[in-house]
């Protein structure tokens, strides 16, 4: 049986039958190896359906899957730390971040607990952690993040007074609402866990309270200013005390080193002294009564004894200081 030309008129080229058959199967083969694999990259989780139903989760690399649709893959960053940006924007985010000036007073003004107006800028920062929950429990999934967050900040900041929230508490408000968001997001099974909340800036309404708020921050910066220069007088003086009374402590022990050894050499020389006494009275008490003149008198210069009726002076002396009779 002979070849038919079937190609269309017009074309430069002859399109044959066999052409047309290998072509089909090219694109098949393509088809099938394209719709067989996939990749998932390493901040990614995979989920994968099988006939439109939950199949499994699949981690980072290159995964294999029935092709033309059978098994379908959803790539979920579940790695990534995303934001959610409320009354500011950014226009060049990176390592020096351009922010935007536009303003969104409908995310960012708040209402305080003794009835102020505040400006707060703030995010949130949450990680995706279940990705089935996040493709298929929630539907407007960014709204409802959005939402519930401005509830939780607002309700807080509506239980302080605006010095609180400017204040002593904005760690307290960061932390606790953290917390409430996380345990909502979890009722609502989002499948996401809020790492860190930032209140970035904090406003006071122009007037009085501006003012007062100011005032306060002064105030705030004089006490820490003087809180630091106690601290620096502290540290210098301190040291100072501690090296004179350590000095002062070693003085009081060798001071009391030497009194015991004194005493305690006392004590042996009375002992010693005390066992002669005990053994020849007579001649212990004439040698103490000659060592006990011997120190009264040594110590003097020129020292003269005489009887106590002036009588039988040896030498006797003269008004000039002269002896006679014996040696001068």
């Amino acid at each position: 049986m002979s070849e038919r030309d079937v190609s269309p008129g017009g074309l430069p080229f002859p399109v044959k039958p066999r052409i047309i058959i290998i072509a089909i199967i090219v694109i098949g083969v393509l088809s099938l190896a394209m719709s067989s694999f996939y990749i998932v990259d390493q901040t990614e989780e995979a989920v994968v359906l099988l006939l439109g139903q939950f199949k499994t989760i699949k981690g980072p690399g290159l995964q294999f899957k029935l092709p033309f649709g059978i098994e379908k893959n959803y790539n979920v960053p579940t790695k990534v730390v995303q934001n959610e940006l409320f009354g500011y924007r950014t226009d060049q985010p990176g390592i020096t971040t351009v922010y935007s000036r536009a303003d969104y007073p409908e995310e960012s003004l708040m209402l305080t607990g003794d009835l102020n107006i505040i400006d707060v800028e703030w995010s949130i920062q949450y990680k995706i952690v279940d990705p089935k929950a996040w493709l298929f429990k929630v539907e407007n999934r960014h709204k409802t993040i959005r939402d519930i967050s401005q509830s939780v900040v607002n309700k807080l900041v509506g239980d302080r007074t605006i010095f609180d929230v400017i204040g002593p508490k904005r760690t307290n408000i960061m932390v606790q609402a953290q917390d409430e968001m996380n345990k909502i997001f979890t009722q609502y099974e989002l499948g996401i866990n809020v790492v860190a909340v930032q209140l970035r800036n904090i406003v006071p309404p122009e007037g009085t309270v501006q003012d007062a708020f100011e005032d306060v921050n002064k105030a705030i910066q004089d006490m820490e200013r003087l809180i630091n220069e106690g601290k620096e007088e502290y540290n210098k003086e301190i040291p100072k005390a501690r090296g004179q009374a350590e000095r002062l402590i070693q003085e009081a022990q060798g001071y009391k080193s030497e009194t015991v050894n004194e005493a305690n050499g006392d004590v042996a020389r009375f002992l010693k002294v005390y066992d002669e006494y005990r053994k020849n009275p007579d001649v212990t008490k004439a040698r103490l009564y000659v060592e006990m003149v011997e120190d009264v008198f040594g110590s003097g210069e020129k020292t003269e004894v005489i009887d106590k009726n002036l009588d039988n002076f040896l030498p006797l002396k003269n008004l000039n200081g002269s002896t006679q009779g014996g040696q001068q």
